[in-house]
């Protein structure tokens, strides 16, 4: 959250305010970069899943993603000069891939700027809000005439949020043995079997199936019926989904991450005692989660079934 709160500057506090209003918790903006990045990766299409990937020309044009899209989520209005009009204020917004790196231009000398930074290795964003005053910016410009901020300015950013949290990119955390299995399968649905092999235990995010399967009905690859939760099963497998609070509860009791709406998770359960004191309860009979590396002789049993208006990203009943 705000890590200060200037004691002069009204505009300024006005916007944090705001912004704050409009999303207090971060979940919005965290939504923004993550759908940003892989709007960008457009995995479904190119199989692209990170930077290093990405084109120089589509590199840049990041930022100007991040500023259409951050206006889309939260309805700014335009601004009279610079990119948004936030509180009755003139404000401008600027990214940069390097934390600190934001180019200001003349006209935003003496304004507020909403300075952004992401990084999809490390899965954190961050968010905050400066006057760039003549103390806070650099005098030297380059040859289009920016400037950037100085250090002063750069410890004048009040944070709204500040290496906070978003929905992790599985295959960056991936070795490169994993991947190696998970791509050299031939169909998206024998590739998507093979991601939640080798992810076991982690969240998946829609999109990292979208950029795996390379299908346009990729979400019905990871149901039952003939998908990876039916596919998976004899070898132990359950893929809850977040969308449903009851397979939620099931990644809880079992000690899993607990996949976020529009996240599945996959992992490995054997049958087990009633005596054990980490047994859950399923179909009549109890089950731990199986230990790495332990052979799994029975199948898995089922997910709860879930009702449509259960789902909150489109999954669907299950």
């Amino acid at each position: 959250m705000i890590s200060q709160v200037p004691s002069r500057d009204d505009e300024l506090n006005h916007v944090v305010t705001d912004l704050l209003q409009r999303d207090p918790t971060g979940e919005r903006f965290a939504n923004v970069f993550r759908e940003t990045f892989d709007q960008l990766y457009d995995g479904q299409r190119t199989g692209r899943y990170k930077w290093d990937q990405l084109f120089k020309t589509e590199k840049t044009h990041y930022g100007t993603l991040i500023e259409i899209n951050l206006q889309r989520e939260f309805v700014f209005d335009d601004g009279d000069d610079l990119d948004y009009k936030i509180a009755g204020v003139d404000v401008d917004c600027k990214y940069s891939f390097r934390d600190g790196g934001w180019m200001l231009p003349p006209e935003s000398w003496g304004e507020l700027i909403l300075v952004a930074t992401a990084s999809d290795e490390l899965s954190t964003w961050s968010v905050g809000v400066v006057r760039v005053t003549e103390a806070n910016r650099r005098a030297s410009v380059n040859r289009d005439g920016k400037s950037s901020l100085s250090p002063a300015g750069r410890l004048a950013v009040t944070w709204l949020f500040r290496n906070a949290e978003f929905a992790p990119n599985v295959l960056l955390q991936l070795d490169d043995e994993s991947i190696g299995a998970i791509f050299a399968r031939r169909t998206g649905q024998s590739r998507l079997d093979e991601l939640f092999r080798q992810a076991e235990g982690r969240r998946i995010h829609r999109n990292t199936i979208a950029t795996v399967a390379k299908q346009q009905d990729y979400m019905k690859r990871v149901r039952s019926n003939g998908g990876s939760r039916s596919n998976l099963k004899p070898e132990g497998y359950l893929i809850p989904s977040g969308d449903y609070r009851a397979h939620r509860e099931v990644a809880a009791s079992f000690g899993v991450a607990i996949p976020a709406p529009g996240e599945v998770v996959s992992f490995r359960v054997v049958p087990s005692t009633r005596e054990d004191p980490i047994a859950v309860e399923m179909e009549g009979g109890f089950w731990r989660r199986a230990a790495p590396h332990e052979k799994v002789f029975v199948p898995a049993p089922e997910l709860p079934k879930t009702k449509v208006d259960d789902a909150t990203s489109g999954e669907g009943a299950s």
